[in-house]
């Protein structure tokens, strides 16, 4: 199995999408039972007196556009206990990289990268609680995503050859 958790900061935007975009991903490859995707926040701001906010509706809307829902997903913030639940931190950017290697207590198993190293990139996913651009955001989620997905297939039927 694998187990994934999404990271932004305050996880209503970029972190969902994320994890809606792959669990689409993984849907669509017939492999749910193989995959555990969640999403958290660094910070607690959009979580009031332990309930999380729902995702950012302009998120929202952008997932919709592309047949995908998130329904009841609301914000949680990310804890140092997830270290061990979890194979991959995969950040938005390099700020949430930072705090999320402060909240597990360091990063002893390089367990925690940024999204687009998966499509080759070092950049960041800009933040479109910022730019209110939505749109962007959904595109190099999605990238990173595929190419995350892409990666982890591979490395399984690469597992598989050997194994034979």
């Amino acid at each position: 199995m694998h187990k994934i958790m999404f990271v932004c900061h305050g996880n209503i935007c970029r972190s969902p999408m994320a994890e809606f975009i792959l669990k689409k991903i993984v849907k669509e490859n017939g492999l749910e039972k193989e995959f555990l995707i969640s999403s958290s926040a660094t910070s607690t701001e959009e979580i009031w007196r332990g309930v999380g906010n729902p995702v950012y509706p302009p998120a929202k809307r952008e997932l919709l556009k592309h047949g995908i829902t998130c329904d009841g997903k609301r914000a949680v913030q990310l804890k140092e206990e997830d270290y061990e639940n979890y194979d991959l931190f995969i950040c938005m950017d390099s700020a949430n990289v930072r705090n999320a290697t402060r909240i597990l207590n360091g990063d002893c198993q390089n367990k925690v990268v940024k999204l687009l190293s998966f499509a080759g990139r070092d950049g960041d996913v800009s933040d479109p609680w910022y730019t209110d651009r939505f749109d962007v955001a959904y595109s190099d989620i999605l990238e990173g995503c595929e190419a995350l997905f892409k990666q982890i297939a591979n490395k399984a039927l690469s597992q598989l050859v050997t194994d034979i």
